[in-house]
């Protein structure tokens, strides 16, 4: 079976980790945010669309 290249997307966070729970600041951490601004690149895979669905609203897709 071939590999397909995945798309890299951009994973900007945009709102503060205070008040968030432990899991969404460990999701965060994983991801390679931790200062509001951030952005990070990482390929389209579905376990890195699924961290960033689990904290979706503390980041925003760059395109």
């Amino acid at each position: 079976m071939a590999k397909t290249a995945l798309k890299k997307i951009k994973i900007k966070l945009v709102k503060s980790l205070i008040g968030s729970s432990d899991s969404q600041r460990k999701v965060a951490k994983s991801l390679g945010l931790s200062k509001i601004n951030q952005v990070v690149e990482h390929s389209g895979s579905p376990t890195i669309l699924g961290m960033v669905n689990k904290i979706s609203h503390l980041v925003q897709i760059v395109e």
